[in-house]
């Protein structure tokens, strides 16, 4: 079966980010070397076939999506870190990158369909959490299973959202609810009063959020172009795109799916170079949304989610929201043909799909590649 195996490389400690022109030569040197390998061997002669590869590089290294068919979990991660390993090694511009991580993140449709082909006394785990955790990497690289302990992920996931917190150049400690000494805490402050510490954390969680959403947004576009299909009838497993608002599962193809990426993409630039002002249409919103979340899965999933990190992705978001009324979408309640007299009963005034891409007035951006124009060529 196809297995999708995530690999975290990272340029050697204490060694200066990568600048624009070295990001590009580390994205020909991966893909180059990606294009020349055809199928991959693992223990015991076991081959594997190398689909498709998907590098997204930023300036501490690089974030790689390896899709292998391979007969079962386990060996996809061994041959594709051994196959990663020999990439490296090849290029002396990336001898001295390291692998931080090499692990097939469980898609709920992959994970029961390769538990439920698993059998004998070998066998994983039947809980996909746990199966997952024994074949998790360790945090230092040379994944050892003895060594392998939760509470050291942890702290490591922490230390890296820490380190990436500063790439958010576009918004300020005040936008997370951390007030100034002579500010009042508490309700007077809203309710979204954060610590220094916490909005640090939030801080970087968005920012790795941004590095796994695009990426498994790319995924999610292959799988809808391969299919050539909607996601209402996609058969293939969805990262993201399956939680757009249900009423328009049926409009949402490939075209879309690109459009709605490039539009992440755009936003989130926006975000880390310090250039956002202003959300610039409802697909932005709707991807802010999916960051959101994004964030708030990953801080849960290694317990780092307390009530001051929450106040600050709150507080986050009520800044950069100028109104929610894009939530209306996801009310089941009002799908058919009353939609616009049900959004104007509440006050709202229901963006049409057709218009999710617009931008809201002339002083918003919206990415070229995204923006309403002439349809592309089918």
């Amino acid at each position: 079966m196809t297995y999708v195996v995530t690999v975290d490389t990272r340029i050697p400690e204490g060694t200066p980010e990568m600048d624009p022109l070295q990001r590009a030569g580390a994205v020909a040197l991966l893909e180059d070397g990606f294009e020349s390998v055809e199928s991959l061997e693992g223990p015991d002669g076991v081959e594997a076939e190398l689909l498709d590869s998907i590098v997204a590089v930023h300036p501490d290294g690089a974030l790689l999506k390896v899709f292998v068919d391979a007969p079962a979990l386990e060996f996809a991660e061994d041959a594709v870190q051994v196959l990663v390993d020999e990439l490296l090694e090849r290029s002396e511009l990336l001898a001295d990158w390291r692998i931080e991580r090499c692990e097939v993140e469980l898609h709920q449709d992959l994970a029961k369909e390769s538990l439920d082909a698993a059998d004998g006394p070998d066998a994983p785990p039947d809980d996909p959490a746990v199966r997952k955790a024994r074949h998790t990497q360790h945090p230092a690289g040379d994944g050892a299973d003895e060594g392998y302990d939760p509470d050291v992920r942890t702290k490591t996931v922490r230390n890296r959202m820490l380190e990436l917190a500063d790439r958010l150049h576009s918004f300020p400690a005040a936008t997370f609810g951390v007030l100034d000494d002579e500010e009042n805490h508490g309700d007077e402050a809203g309710g979204f009063a954060a610590s220094p510490a916490g909005a640090l954390l939030a801080a970087g969680a968005l920012v790795h959020a941004t590095i796994v959403l695009v990426a498994e947004l790319f995924e999610d576009v292959q799988v809808l172009t391969q299919e050539d299909t909607s996601v209402a009838e996609c058969e293939g497993p969805l990262w993201h795109l399956e939680r757009l608002p249900d009423r328009y599962a049926l409009r949402y193809d490939a075209r879309f799916a690109r459009r709605f990426l490039v539009t992440v993409i755009a936003l989130t630039t926006r975000f880390t170079d310090g250039s956002f002002r202003r959300l610039g249409c409802v697909a932005e919103e709707l991807a802010l949304r999916f960051l959101l979340r994004e964030a708030t899965a990953t801080l849960e999933l290694y317990g780092l989610l307390d009530d001051d990190v929450s106040a600050a992705l709150d507080a986050f978001a009520d800044h950069v929201y100028e109104d929610m009324e894009h939530e209306w979408l996801y009310d089941g309640s009002m799908d058919g043909d009353d939609e616009e007299a049900a959004g104007a009963a509440l006050g709202i005034e229901p963006v049409a799909f057709e218009e999710w891409f617009t931008p809201f007035d002339e002083g918003r951006y919206v990415h070229p590649s995204a923006a309403d124009g002439p349809r592309e060529a089918q």
